[in-house]
C-alpha cells in the first residue's frame, strides 16, 4: 500500500512538476486501491471532509477533488489533487 510522502507546497517544485506533467486521470475506485486507507483518513480529516455523507461533504462527494497516477522521484506513485494542491502517496 501507498502511504503519504508530501504535498506539493512541502516538497520542492521540481519533484512535482514532472509528476503533474506526467500524471493520467484515475477514478477514485481505483485511488483507493493502491492506498492506505487509514493514513487517506486522516489527511481527509485534516482538510475538513466529514466522514459519512449524511454529517456532510465527503471527499467522495467533493466534485472539486480529482486522481490521478505518474511517478514521483523515480517511484510510481497515486495523488489527489485538491484545491489547487497535490497530495502525493508512494
Amino acid at each position: 500500500m501507498k502511504r503519504f510522502v508530501t504535498d506539493c507546497v512541502s516538497s520542492d517544485g521540481p519533484s512535482i512538476t514532472p509528476m503533474v506533467e506526467k500524471a493520467r486521470d484515475i477514478t477514485r475506485r481505483t485511488f483507493l486501491k493502491h492506498v492506505d486507507r487509514e493514513n487517506l483518513r486522516e489527511i481527509e480529516r485534516s482538510l475538513s471532509y466529514d466522514a459519512h455523507p449524511k454529517q456532510g461533504l465527503t471527499m467522495a462527494g467533493d466534485w472539486h477533488v480529482g486522481y490521478s497516477k505518474s511517478t514521483f522521484q523515480g517511484r510510481p506513485c497515486v495523488f489527489f489533487t485538491h484545491s489547487a494542491i497535490e497530495y502525493v502517496f508512494c
